[in-house]
């Protein structure tokens, strides 16, 4: 088994807390040393209370599934000779209410754009590749909700 850290930090300081406004901003400390600003968003809960310049965990779960599932693809094109030039996601996750009726990241769905030097994939191959990107995507498969892939070929 693999394990996989992060560490999070918050503190009061001197603000009141009882009263629910409280901030909300804190960090997130990862293995390489990066300290990244979070906080919760703006959608959930108000300014001053959220920093919109921070990234919350509804962005960071979209995003990782993004990452996840473009790392997968750049190592099966290039396991099959084609070059990737650029990778570009425009990821949206949706938040709704899960067959329980409970808040949850329904759905995210994945736009990638991709530009490859040289020989150009089948509309065919392209689909192919995506579908086995996201099979073996295990951030995908952590998620009861669907990741979706749009304009896969």
């Amino acid at each position: 088994m693999k394990t996989f850290d992060a560490s999070l930090a918050w503190e009061r300081g001197a603000q009141a807390f009882t009263d629910q406004r409280y901030s909300r901003a804190h960090s997130w400390q990862f293995d390489g040393g990066l300290s990244v600003p979070a906080s919760s968003s703006p959608l959930s809960v108000p300014l001053p209370m959220s920093d919109p310049a921070a990234v919350d965990p509804e962005e960071a779960l979209v995003a990782s599934a993004s990452s996840c599932h473009m790392l997968f693809f750049l190592s099966l094109a290039a396991a099959r000779g084609l070059v990737v030039d650029r990778y570009r996601d425009s990821a949206t996750g949706y938040l709704d209410a899960d067959e329980q009726g409970r808040q949850a990241i329904v759905r995210i769905v994945l736009r990638p754009r991709i530009d490859f030097a040289g020989q150009q994939p089948a509309p065919g191959v392209l689909a192919q590749l995506h579908q086995e990107a996201h099979a073996r995507c295990y951030i995908a498969s952590s998620l009861r909700g669907d990741v979706v892939v749009e304009g896969a070929g």
